[in-house]
């Protein structure tokens, strides 16, 4: 097939897309090629050793806020394993990373045509089988195999797509994508139970304000010390109490202004012993006694 321009493509399989999300498919793909070509074994495992700014390179399209967040929900799915214990300093934070092949479902075409496999198809898996069989201590290659296998019969399938086939696929994509982060649950619950409020982390307004400040690079740390702040001065005044509300602290212009602002730290008043000259009395003259 060729290209519209003369560069090295990504793959994305629509069967993946529906299971975990387009920037995650796109990542988990491009994370099993490099695990195939893969030198970094350990524990039996073939690993990925990249920093965010490695992966920007090859999601050039890709923030890095962005890039975290989708390798945060393929850890927090179980399809990504990530570790920095194989770096040879501690203070190296650089990630390695493979993909859990037992997590991901067996793909496998219900259409009767689909077995049809073209002789170059017939001749890699050949290829792949020998490799496959020369290695067996490489649990990681092994699972890689199968999952490559298992995928080309997904993408054999033949049926027409029609407008009534083709609509759902595309809302249910948008209910993917659209998926409230996490960090605006964590953030909703944890300013609930300092306020005794009940804010919902589905409110889309809600939602808006939080995915805002977390495009502009503000991390949950942020949202806690603001909720810590704002809380400490608020929560027993009836006048400001209204104002601890998602609207209010995560306003583009008041979080980066109460995020700036420093907590007043209470000055402990010292109380002076007023000092009381003492009263002389002359009337009696000098006891002589």
């Amino acid at each position: 097939m060729k290209l519209l321009i003369n560069e090295q493509p990504l793959q994305l399989l629509p069967s993946l897309v529906h299971l975990v999300g387009v920037n995650e498919a796109l990542f988990l793909q491009q994370l099993h090629f490099r695990s195939l070509i893969s030198k970094n074994v350990r524990d039996e495992y073939r690993w990925v050793y990249k920093t965010v700014d490695q992966w920007q390179e090859e999601f050039s399209f890709l923030s890095c806020m962005t890039i975290k967040r989708t390798i945060y929900n393929l850890e927090k799915q179980g399809y990504l394993i990530s570790t920095s214990q194989y770096n040879k300093m501690k203070i190296d934070k650089t990630k390695w990373y493979r993909i859990d092949y037992t997590k991901l479902p067996v793909l496998s075409s219900q259409d009767d045509t689909s077995g049809e496999e073209t002789v170059l198809e017939k001749s890699e898996l050949e290829v792949e089988h020998a490799t496959f069989q020369s290695d067996t201590t490489d649990v990681s290659l092994r699972n890689a195999v199968s999952y490559q296998h298992e995928t080309r019969d997904c993408t054999n399938v033949r049926r027409p797509i029609t407008k009534e086939l083709k609509e759902p696929k595309e809302i249910k994509n948008k209910e993917l994508v659209e998926k409230p982060l996490d960090v605006t649950h964590f953030v909703i619950a944890y300013l609930n139970e300092k306020t005794g409020k009940q804010f919902k982390a589905t409110s889309a307004a809600t939602k808006k304000f939080i995915n805002a400040r977390v495009k502009e690079g503000y991390t949950q740390q942020d949202f806690i010390q603001v909720i810590d702040l704002k809380v400490s001065q608020w929560n027993n005044d009836p006048k400001y109490h209204a104002y601890l509300r998602p609207s209010t602290l995560f306003n583009p212009t008041n979080f980066e202004n109460y995020l700036n602002e420093q907590p007043v730290i209470p000055t402990q008043v010292v109380q002076r012993q007023v000092y009381h000259s003492p009263v002389l009395d002359f009337s009696q003259g000098e006891n002589l006694g």
